[in-house]
């Protein structure tokens, strides 16, 4: 015999893949998207050049939405920025160029304490596509400097947004060139000076797991709402750790696989696909804990199932912060282990908060679910169902 949760937990599992495939295909208009930092890559040529690329959104710079709003929605110029995403790149670009000379004014290029001129040469705005997801366009600037110059740093102003910048030293004639680690820079501050005096070494081992293991933690806590719920929504069903940490690990390794293979290049699906699974994952979560009242074994496949989803979704974070060629494998296992680290934190937070405090205070586990389990699960449903008619038909 079937266990009847079993086939409950499949089916609705079912019913949730279809619904989503079945709806990304729905028209949609603008919506509400968390402003990324931008990307700066600066190229320094020994022949006297420096090209620098930035990867940011043209709408937000326009708009002036920047890190301090969490949710476009909360911006002043939201509306304003919401048209400007349903632009073709023509347009956007045309209301973009009389915005280039204050922003070269804003920006700066510091060669051994001295700022240096740069001049638009390029911008690749590419076609609206998924406006749920922000449309990241490509300034590109150029300049020359002294064949003697020591030092660069790099200023972006907290106007602009967040922002992270590396540089490479290229000795063409040599062919020999190497990319420098990330500076993250936030609160309106200038880039630590890098070198010019020599072609860029790589990180050490430990450079590459702090950096990796920060960004894997950051992206869950406090930056990824979805998947804290998702893992608050695993939690409510069953507060024994044991349990709790096996489906953890599940989830963990789930994600490290599709992770692995979508930076490599082996799958991708569209975001418009991706982002509406990952909140119905959430609404999905919510749902079978209000449906079923105790752990099934099935749950431990639902997980690594919605795990698979979920490692596109990170994939998406490393495309943008980039992996070191020569230290692929410890960059990706250092940032799941800062991912691991991050629910197993809000594993234990709300173990204590709600398995250990209110669990003691009240008379059995049949009043735990009541009061607890189902409104706690109820909301997560309804916050993933919602996020899901935000991200396809809104």
């Amino acid at each position: 015999m079937i266990n009847k949760s079993f086939f409950y937990s499949i089916l609705l599992f079912i019913l949730t893949l279809s619904l989503s495939l079945g709806l990304a295909l729905v028209p949609h208009s603008a919506s509400a998207d968390v402003v990324k930092p931008a990307l700066v890559e600066i190229s320094v040529k020994t022949n006297g050049t420096y090209q620098i690329e930035i990867r940011a959104s043209i709408e937000a710079l326009l708009t002036g939405i920047n890190a301090r709003y969490k949710n476009t929605k909360e911006a002043p110029n939201a509306q304003a920025y919401d048209d400007l995403r349903v632009l073709e790149p023509e347009k956007l670009h045309k209301a973009f160029v009389p915005f280039e000379k204050d922003f070269l004014q804003e920006i700066k290029v510091v060669i051994d304490g001295q700022s240096i001129e740069a001049r638009i040469t390029k911008v690749d705005i590419p076609e609206p596509g998924y406006v749920k997801v922000p449309r990241v366009s490509l300034i590109i600037l150029e300049g020359e400097l002294s064949t003697s110059a020591q030092s660069l740093s790099w200023y972006y102003p907290a106007r602009f947004g967040d922002n992270a910048v590396r540089v490479r030293q290229v000795d063409e004639v040599n062919e020999k060139w190497h990319w420098s680690s990330w500076q993250w820079l936030k609160n309106d501050e200038i880039s630590e000076p890098f070198s010019l005096t020599e072609v860029f070494t790589q990180q050490t081992t430990v450079e590459v797991l702090s950096t990796y293991i920060v960004s894997g933690f950051e992206h869950i806590l406090p930056k990824g709402l979805d998947h804290i719920l998702f893992i608050l929504g695993i939690f409510l069903l069953s507060s024994h750790i044991r349990p709790l940490l096996w489906q953890v690990t599940m989830f963990t390794i789930a994600h490290t696989i599709t992770l692995g293979l979508s930076m490599n290049g082996y799958i991708e699906l569209p975001a418009n696909i991706v982002e509406p699974l990952i909140a119905l994952s959430i609404a999905f979560i919510g749902i079978e804990n209000i449906l079923s009242s105790k752990l099934q074994k099935s749950r431990l496949l639902v997980v690594f199932l919605f795990g698979l989803l979920h490692g596109m979704g990170f994939a998406s974070v490393l495309s943008d912060f980039g992996m070191p060629e020569n230290d692929f494998a410890l960059a990706l296992i250092s940032f799941n282990v800062g991912v691991e680290i991050a629910q197993v934190a809000i594993i234990l937070v709300a173990y204590y908060i709600f398995a250990y405090w209110f669990r003691h205070r009240l008379a059995n586990d049949h009043q735990y679910r009541q009061l607890i389990v189902i409104p706690g699960s109820l909301f997560i449903a309804l916050i993933g169902l919602y996020w899901t008619y935000d991200r396809i038909v809104l």
